[in-house]
């Protein structure tokens, strides 16, 4: 078997650092037989997302399909009990993308030496998700009471408030005439407009947000991480360890290998406020001389067919973090607008 349709698929692909090269080809390859997408989004809410989906998508190699049904079938289950919203979930083989006449091909994103992220073009991610939408290769939410295993998962961090105007988040996608060169030179005029900001956009500070704590993001975090009758032990050490990590940071003390302010800096270099998945999804804090810019090629390009966009204004961004140990350097953290955007 070739190692490319194995697990180290994505390690083995060329890496690139400049998120102005997100739309060069020559950094993409396509996914091995046998894969498949899985994609989900939320299609309800009367919390979160008013009048909204949210996204996500993941390629998946073939020796993991059944974990990947098993988690996604009991995060529907868990989020429908304890978040009271709906999640819809499916599970795409890549051989059906190909079928359509599309492709999912996959590229390397390196924001640090120890974190990349995939990108995705060719079409197939947006083919996936249009399959799901229409019912086709769902996942069945789990028997109730399934529990997921979201070890790692945590959202220990405030808000992070605008520095520069305010905080854009962007969505773009081809449109009816929107040719891969078309679409291409606006995303690259896109990028090039928000690399004028400081640190080219980054919601995050340079050196990190700062060690914070509310009571919802206590209570999330209690939720996904702890059972029902063990959830208040959950939340006092939730607060105890964030009350010591914003002290060690006061003080500047170091504690065997955690750095708290290494740490807070590792945040900030490995978020995802940048990604393409058949499109261009930014959260960026940009001045209002800039966002006007942006809006104006977003504007001039729908009105010639070449992309579908949409665009939300707020004043802060959310922090969602995957730490499977603070110890190490490899963690992840996910970057939204607060307000939905």
């Amino acid at each position: 078997m070739d190692d490319t349709s194995t697990s180290n698929f994505f390690a083995l692909l060329p890496s690139f650092s400049q998120f102005g090269a997100v739309t060069d080809q020559g950094h993409y390859r396509p996914l091995p037989a046998g894969w498949l997408i899985a994609t989900s989004d939320v299609v309800s809410s009367t919390k979160a997302i008013a009048q909204g989906r949210y996204k996500t998508v993941v390629a998946v190699p073939p020796f993991l399909e059944d974990a990947t049904r098993q988690a996604l079938a009991a995060v529907q289950t868990w989020i429908a009990e304890e978040l009271q919203l709906t999640l819809r979930a499916a599970l795409v083989p890549v051989a059906e993308i190909r079928a359509a006449g599309l492709e999912v091909n996959v590229a390397r994103y390196q924001v640090a030496d120890e974190v990349s992220y995939a990108m995705f073009s060719g079409g197939g991610a947006n083919w996936a998700e249009a399959q799901m939408r229409a019912g086709r290769f769902l996942v069945a939410p789990a028997p109730p009471g399934s529990i997921p295993d979201l070890t790692g998962l945590s959202c220990r961090w405030n808000p992070v408030e605008s520095q520069h105007g305010e905080i854009l988040s962007i969505i773009a996608v081809p449109g009816a005439a929107g040719s891969g060169e078309a679409f291409e030179r606006l995303i690259t005029d896109i990028v090039a407009v928000s690399a004028g900001q400081a640190r080219s956009g980054h919601p995050i500070p340079e050196q990190g947000p700062k060690f914070a704590i509310t009571a919802p993001h206590i209570d999330y975090e209690a939720r996904a991480s702890a059972p029902k009758g063990k959830r208040l032990g959950r939340k006092l050490a939730i607060v105890a360890q964030t009350c010591l990590g914003g002290a060690l940071d006061f003080f500047n003390i170091t504690v065997g290998r955690f750095d708290p302010k290494r740490y807070r800096r590792d945040i900030a270099q490995n978020t995802d406020f940048r990604k393409f998945d058949d499109g261009l999804k930014m959260t960026l804090d940009i001045d209002p001389a800039r966002a006007a810019r942006i809006e104006s090629l977003l504007e001039e390009a729908s009105q010639k067919g070449i992309c579908r966009f949409g665009l939300h204004r707020q004043q802060s961004a959310l922090i969602t973090c995957m730490v499977p140990s603070p110890l190490q350097r490899d963690h992840m953290h996910f970057i939204d607008g607060a307000s939905g955007g």
